[in-house]
């Protein structure tokens, strides 16, 4: 069984998100530890816990969520897979960095790419990948059928939805992939998104203001 730990980090609260099942094997979506803290309060966990981290995984490619994208690859020498569209994002993060004066160090792109269809697996557990652009091109969300949970990144958030006046955002594109990719799933669906608390498929179908 899949345990969700949900870390908040950075500059602009962020929340990195590390799965583990009873195997000890683990993931890092979207590791945003900015701070010397950050990291310690990630690799604590880690180490606690008897983790052994096998993949980085991001929802997508915005500089809040690969800001520990260079720690934790080193750290546990660990691939970055991410959507292919989003790795022109990972080449600028330096450039976006100063847009939002936030001193950033370069990242080296991702290792591998991850689509729609794929599958990321670790210990005994999967998630489902679907591709959902609109707040970025190469946005992925992460899906347990089993758990009944997803990770939407900055898709879906509590009576919101991510912000599309980001570079190759599209807010048409963007409300059309929720209702078409989303929305269709179980009104119990759990939604851990990238910033806020948590919500649901459910909740956001009868409540959100942009989806009604």
């Amino acid at each position: 069984m899949i345990q969700v730990k949900k870390f908040t980090f950075n500059p602009i609260q962020e929340n990195t998100y590390l799965l583990y099942d009873e195997t000890g094997e683990c993931i890092i979506v979207d590791a945003g530890c900015y701070f010397d803290y950050e990291q310690k309060e990630l690799t604590d966990f880690v180490e606690q816990n008897q983790l052994t981290p096998v993949k980085l995984v991001n929802t997508h490619c915005h500089l809040d969520h690969i800001f520990g994208v260079s720690f934790c690859r080193s750290k546990y020498n660990i691939p970055f897979l991410a959507h292919q569209d989003d790795a022109f994002l990972v080449d600028e993060i330096v450039a976006h960095g100063e847009r939002f004066g936030i001193p950033t160090e370069p990242v080296d792109g991702p290792d591998g790419f991850i689509d729609e269809q794929d599958e990321i697996q670790f210990g005994n557990s999967s998630l489902k990948v679907i591709h959902v652009p609109g707040h970025a091109p190469g946005h992925l969300v992460l899906h347990s059928p089993e758990q009944n949970f997803l990770l939407a990144g900055d898709v879906l958030f509590y009576g919101s939805i991510g912000r599309t006046d980001l570079p190759k955002g599209n807010y048409e594109q963007l409300i059309s992939n929720i209702q078409q990719k989303l929305l269709v799933l179980p009104d119990e669906t759990v939604v851990y998104s990238g910033h806020g608390p948590e919500t649901s498929i459910g909740f956001e179908k009868k409540s959100n203001p942009f989806l009604s």
